[in-house]
């Protein structure tokens, strides 16, 4: 990385600022941060410079799930009168090696090149380590008051009896397939395996999707339920509410066994994807010895302030468990260097927090759910619109979905907005800011949305909690 390097940051005494450890998102948020404010930074990478999202993780998964797109979208034309095509796959490594040049020119601009424009941020590649209170890397020694741990997670394997036994994919290398397998079994119901088991499907391979117990498990029921219906109207085989028994080899592929209703199954394809969940990099940072304290599964303890256990020690993204998305691994990471440079001030807030599962349709969710917000207290009141219900859908003809709201039913205050629809992603945000504003679902059934958009259904269901949109003439209310 000598091309990318800025040169050598610190202090007259050898010492810097910050040090970072962690050259994914949340790292250069952090180091950014700090060095915009004059501070002498120090930022360790190891591996690939810019972390998950941009090599293997948002980006990839998204270039490829808008291609698969493009083939189902042809293939489901018919759907409008009189208009007919047909998509298919012609050279799937033609897909990977575009996506692949995309992951390398982001990472290109969004993280080697940055790293010029800031003289005070040295980046020095290693394997980094907490030692007698400085951080080990390359064979060199760093010192400063205060460090940002970023490190970030890698894909997990469930324990299940066999797996290591096998040549598994995971959300890694999965993308990296130049070749499409016949068949494969995707195992977790969560956003990874839902994103990627329709998105092999929708371009010829033979899917079964698996988990523990619902699709989507923290998302309303209603959503998980609608979207298991959806992915098996697109021929995907969901098979939830069951337990791993045993994987193994076999002539053609692999063999699944699961136990579902009390009984043995096995499940069989040419290949599985476990997409199960992923594990924190911090086994070899030597944080037992320096006092700083891990989850069971290894991740890291971190207050409101993101302050570990030990002081002067900070940890951000997902390296700590919290909310593992890249935007919220970022703005984590920048309130730590703010945090360490000016005194503990900032709290780390979530309550809006948008989250986006990228299926068609598409999963947008802010706030509290039905079942949270009962365990808060509030006297909770929902309303729930089917998509039937929302012009822009009946226009698609695309009335897949719904738009479920959660509302204190004393003070009417907007409490929770979850989204299944083909545009819902982008509509999402809408809600984000009424919730972050403290809007009641009033204040939303009253605002002027523009007609014939996905978002409008916001306005709809806001208008549901107290009469029937049915009844409504367009634009009414």
């Amino acid at each position: 990385m000598s091309d990318c390097c800025a040169p050598s940051a610190k202090n007259g005494n050898g010492r810097y600022d910050l040090i970072v450890v962690g050259a994914g998102s949340a790292g250069f948020s952090a180091a950014i941060t700090a060095a915009e404010q004059g501070a002498q930074v120090a930022l360790i990478g190891h591996g690939t410079i810019g972390g998950t999202c941009v090599n293997v993780g948002c980006v990839p998964s998204k270039a490829l799930i808008r291609a698969a797109e493009a083939v189902h979208h042809a293939n489901a034309a018919p759907r409008f009168a009189g208009i007919a095509a047909q998509a298919r796959v012609a050279d799937w490594g033609a897909q990977v090696a575009q996506k692949d040049a995309l992951v390398a020119g982001l990472r290109q601009a969004k993280y080697a090149d940055l790293l010029p424009s800031y003289n005070n941020i040295a980046y020095n590649e290693g394997r980094a380590r907490l030692v007698d209170g400085v951080v080990e890397a390359g064979g060199k020694r760093f010192a400063a008051d205060r460090i940002i741990i970023a490190t970030g997670t890698r894909p997990a394997l469930p324990a299940i009896p066999g797996i290591t036994d096998i040549s598994i994919l995971d959300s890694t290398t999965a993308l990296e397939l130049t070749a499409l397998p016949r068949s494969m079994i995707v195992l977790g119901g969560g956003y990874i395996g839902a994103e990627l088991a329709q998105t092999f499907a929708r371009v010829g391979v033979e899917v079964t999707l698996v988990f523990r117990s619902r699709l989507l498990p923290e998302a309303e029921p209603e959503i998980g339920a609608a979207l298991a219906g959806y992915l098996a109207d697109e021929g995907i085989k969901v098979v939830g509410g069951l337990t791993y028994e045993s994987i193994r080899r076999t002539e053609d592929g692999v063999a699944l066994t699961v136990v579902r209703d009390g009984h043995l199954e096995t499940l069989a394809a040419e290949r599985v994807l476990v997409a199960t969940g992923r594990a924190p990099n911090t086994e070899s940072l030597g944080l037992e010895q320096a006092g700083i304290a891990r989850t069971p599964v290894g991740a890291i303890v971190v207050d409101d302030r993101m302050r570990t256990s030990k002081a002067g020690v900070y940890a951000a993204g997902d390296v700590t468990g919290k909310d593992q998305f890249v935007y919220m691994a970022a703005y984590g990471a920048k309130l730590a260097a703010k945090n360490a440079l000016n005194g503990n001030s900032l709290r780390y807030d979530n309550s809006a927090m948008p989250a986006v599962v990228f299926t068609d349709p598409q999963v947008g969710s802010v706030g509290l759910t039905e079942t949270q917000a009962r365990a808060a207290g509030h006297n909770v009141r929902t309303s729930v619109l089917s998509l039937d219900n929302v012009p822009r859908a009946l226009a698609a003809r695309d009335t897949r979905g719904l738009i479920k709201l959660v509302a204190d039913g004393d003070t009417r205050k907007l409490l929770g907005a979850h989204i299944l629809a083909p545009e819902g992603a982008d509509s999402i945000q809408t809600a984000t800011m009424a919730i972050r504003g403290g809007l009641t679902i009033d204040d939303l059934a009253e605002t002027i949305f523009p007609y014939l958009t996905t978002v409008e259904g916001l306005k709809l269901a806001a208008q549901t909690f107290d009469r029937d949109v049915k009844k409504l003439s367009c634009c009414a209310g």
